[in-house]
């Protein structure tokens, strides 16, 4: 490690320190209804908004399933015009390449992924996405997937500050509140930023220039049905070939990565998502696209403490994800930077640095190993550098990160409602230990919330586990591993962990844009993401009804530091618990075979 790249991480860290607090009050005052001057200068859209839904259905509140069904059924609809979207792209505008309609499985993936706030992506965006199918399909996607887990959490929010009534707010007012006075201003601010520093952001055809000198490389032979043809040792025929042009793409990109990093999407324009210059040019846009990713998740810990009347209750779970947070980055960027066996047998790609495998060198290894673990903290899953390439324990960070839920700050919403789940079930076993009723911002934890929270922590970790084991068993699993043995193994891990969690990183090395994989990850996505908002609504429905209970003398404190080792201690005894096995096998198994 170096003081350069040291100083850059903590750089970070107090920056993002320095938003939470104005952040988190002003979306405190949207979802309120408190009026402010932007508010009220966009107040007029607002009501134009609910009449387009339909004036009725914003003008009352919800009870938790109503609020439930209204999250299910437009998630549906959304996910099914976008699935048609894909598979007629052929025939409509806005597609200067000619780009063909996707294949069923993989129109059916992607649909799932970014109605999921997963953002999986098994194909490459520049050549198989029109600029129409970008936009107005997975942009449009990134914003109504990212405010529905901010609506949620707003939800579960009221359900603790309400007493004794049946209903958790209105989801189409959540949502366009979400949308329009917290996502979308933040998305133009960063988008015109991120033209500034050069990213592409414009609707013209891909440009084919002349190289200044041609390439010579090893073309694939294939057959008539375009199936790569073997020889007698069952490798790849190839035949020399020579590259004389190269097709430059462009498209509307700025506008879909700053929503992208904000909403915890993830979903890159490229293939190679913010490795590729045209996605992430320079220092400052690394810098402000690695900000945009924590800033919401960790503001809204500010917001539900104000919501709540007790700003110390943010605090302290800011503060839990910032502990847990901060020694897997050091993990990280210390596995990428040590004098590793394997990096070294292969000459250069070991430098004064560290491990330089699979990063970009206008990045670098610091920038890279925070990427890493940031975007896997937060549900993001965008990428600068290919995880694959990591060390084993560099690659064993992020996977762990998502194995723990997200809630390590998670995606918008959707991390801030999982880790309260966790207080919520630390707050009941510390009621068990002293033998008293447990009891969390005034609201009784019951049987009720104990079993809608055993299903929040079981429904991902069985969609990990279960997917991981049917895949290495099925030819069509283990037929996507580039790389055998532990490190194979991790490839599926991790790529099972990253949809389960709707996360969307991915060890390059799989090859999931396959019927199997498409399918399969689809499944999981969708468990992994309404199987824990619905057991989170019903909670908030549950804590609604019931009424205040006043502090005592026997009421636990949940802002105090003792509070916060504790409840970092039942998040990874949970995880450990439960993926240690898996990570066994995989990453701590490829660590110690590299090392003699």
């Amino acid at each position: 490690m170096t003081e350069n790249g040291l100083l850059q991480i903590v750089l970070y860290f107090v920056v993002l320190g320095l938003l939470v607090k104005p952040l988190g009050g002003y979306m405190a005052a949207v979802y309120e209804g408190t009026p402010n001057m932007f508010t009220s200068l966009l107040k007029p859209v607002e009501r134009l908004l609910y009449r387009l839904f339909g004036s009725k259905c914003c003008e009352e509140d919800m009870s938790w399933k109503r609020y439930t069904a209204s999250v299910l059924v437009f998630s549906l609809v959304g996910a099914i015009v976008l699935y048609i979207q894909q598979r007629f792209q052929s025939h409509l505008p806005l597609n200067p390449q000619g780009f063909p309609a996707v294949s069923w499985d993989s129109s059916l993936n992607t649909a799932v992924s970014f109605l999921t706030n997963t953002n999986w992506q098994g194909y490459g965006g520049e050549s198989t996405m029109s600029y129409l199918t970008q936009m107005a399909g997975l942009g449009l996607h990134n914003f109504l997937s990212a405010a529905t887990g901010m609506a949620v959490l707003v939800a579960l929010i009221r359900g603790f500050t309400r007493r004794s009534v049946q209903t958790i707010g209105n989801f189409w007012v959540d949502l366009t509140r979400s949308t329009l006075y917290i996502l979308l201003p933040l998305s133009i601010l960063f988008t015109i930023i991120l033209v500034s520093q050069g990213v592409v952001q414009n609707l013209k055809p891909y440009q084919t220039v002349p190289l200044m000198q041609k390439v010579t490389y090893d073309k694939p032979i294939v057959d008539a049905q375009g199936n790569t043809v073997k020889d007698s040792a069952g490798k790849d025929k190839t035949e020399p070939a020579e590259m004389a042009e190269q097709s430059i793409p462009g498209g509307p990109t700025a506008s879909q990565i700053a929503i992208k990093q904000l909403g915890t999407n993830g979903g890159g324009f490229f293939n190679v998502n913010s490795a590729h210059p045209y996605e992430n040019p320079t220092p400052l846009s690394n810098f402000l696209e690695v900000l945009a990713i924590l800033l919401i998740p960790a503001a809204l810990c500010y917001t539900f403490g104000k919501m709540v009347g007790d700003t110390r209750q943010g605090w302290a779970l800011l503060i839990a994800m910032f502990v847990i947070l901060i020694p897997l980055l050091v993990l990280c960027y210390h596995s990428e930077t040590v004098d590793a066996p394997y990096v070294k047998g292969l000459g250069a790609a070991l430098t004064s640095d560290g491990n330089m495998e699979g990063k970009e060198a206008r990045i670098g290894v610091a920038n890279s190993a925070l990427w890493a673990t940031v975007t896997t903290a937060a549900s993001n899953g965008s990428v600068n550098s290919m995880h694959d390439s990591f060390s084993p324990l560099g690659g064993l960070v992020p996977m762990f990160l998502m194995q723990l839920g997200e809630i390590v700050f998670g995606g918008v919403g959707s991390g801030l409602y999982g880790m309260i789940i966790f207080v919520v079930i630390s707050v009941f076993i510390a009621g068990l230990m002293v033998g008293r009723t447990p009891e969390y911002l005034g609201k009784k934890v019951e049987a009720f919330e104990m079993k809608m929270a055993s299903l929040v922590i079981l429904i991902p970790a069985v969609c990990v586990l279960l997917g991981t084991a049917i895949a290495v068993v099925l030819k069509d699993g283990i037929a996507g591993i580039a790389n055998p043995g532990p490190h194979g193994f991790s490839e599926i891990l991790y790529a099972f962990s990253s949809c389960s969690n709707n996360n969307g990183s991915a060890f390059a090395g799989l090859s999931a844009n396959t019927p199997f994989y498409n399918v399969s990850l689809a499944v999981v996505m969708i468990l992994g993401r309404f199987g824990v908002i619905v057991p989170v609504l019903a909670v908030a429905g549950s804590l609604a009804r019931k009424k205040y209970v006043p502090t005592g003398s026997g009421t636990l404190p949940t802002h105090t530091p003792l509070f916060v080792v504790f409840l970092i201690g039942v998040i990874i005894i949970v995880g450990a618990l439960t993926f240690l096995p898996g990570l066994s096998l995989g990453p701590i198994a490829e660590h110690f075979m590299t090392v003699k």
